[in-house]
């Protein structure tokens, strides 16, 4: 498997971040403006609404690059596929218009393997639509970030229980991810997909089991076959990239031993209950 090189083949240029101050949005644009090049953050709370189109045609207009780390506000089956397939439209639609020349977006590691889950068949309508438009394309396909592993946790919990299906698990730090954004956002087009993912595979239990006991959680966590993840039934591999990937260098206990040392620790993993 690859590690994130740089490949860059670009100077300085505009790029649009849709999403762009959320998680990985926020830290994408610190990372591209410390590089030089001219970054707009585009965001309701900036007044660039993909979902409405509200500001997309101004936010793109002479951007060269627009990369697309939006998310739903509801995960409820309609609500997500409508989120990303109106979204996605008004944002190539914008782009064609404006003659951007790569449209990177943001997806996830196994949307193609489960189909049961509303939200994976959510973005892998998302992947059709772009790689059926005219825009040169690079899908980057992530799997879950450390920062949301408490949250994949509670919602997981039964009573003190969390339940998770028998599966392997290859988690990746935000940080990283940006950082492999970075790097795509300034080299050439690919119009593949990409995997992304972190130096590490675990156990679905194991992984979470850790998070939980490095902030004092004393919830059981299980292997459960008959467990979903948001809505989908896993196989063993379904959220693992399926072949060659980059990879992240921050490894899970380095990044635990980091959160939990900071002031105010038990923040630094979402939704993880005292």
């Amino acid at each position: 498997m690859a590690s994130i090189e740089d490949k860059k083949v670009w100077d300085e240029m505009k790029i649009v971040i849709i999403g762009g101050t959320g998680l990985i949005g926020t830290q994408l644009v610190r990372q591209l403006k410390q590089e030089g090049h001219e970054v707009i953050a585009a965001a309701p709370s900036t007044g660039v609404n993909s979902l409405t189109g509200e500001g997309l045609g101004h936010a793109l207009a002479g951007a060269a690059v627009v990369v697309d780390v939006t998310n739903a506000p509801s995960f409820e089956d309609r609500a997500v596929l409508n989120f990303f397939e109106t979204s996605t439209k008004n944002v190539l639609a914008e782009e064609a218009k404006s003659g951007v020349g790569h449209h990177i977006a943001l997806s996830v590691v196994g949307t193609e393997r489960v189909p049961s889950s509303g939200y994976f068949r959510a973005k892998r309508a998302q992947e059709v639509l772009i790689e059926g438009s005219k825009i040169p394309y690079t899908i980057v396909q992530a799997t879950q970030f450390f920062e949301f592993l408490g949250a994949i946790a509670d919602v997981a919990t039964q009573g003190t229980v969390v339940r998770v299906p028998p599966a392997l698990i290859q988690p990746i730090a935000a940080a990283d991810v940006a950082l492999g954004l970075a790097q795509i956002a300034v080299a050439l087009p690919t119009n593949r997909t990409i995997a992304i993912a972190g130096p590490e595979a675990f156990r679905f239990e194991a992984i979470i089991k850790q998070v939980l006991t490095a902030h004092g959680d004393h919830r059981q966590v299980v292997e459960d076959p008959g467990a979903s993840y948001f809505g989908g039934m896993l196989d063993e591999k379904s959220l693992v990239p399926a072949g060659e990937a980059l990879l992240g260098s921050t490894r899970f206990q380095s990044w635990v031993n980091q959160s939990t040392s900071k002031a105010g620790a038990s923040e630094a993993v979402v939704g993880v209950r005292s």
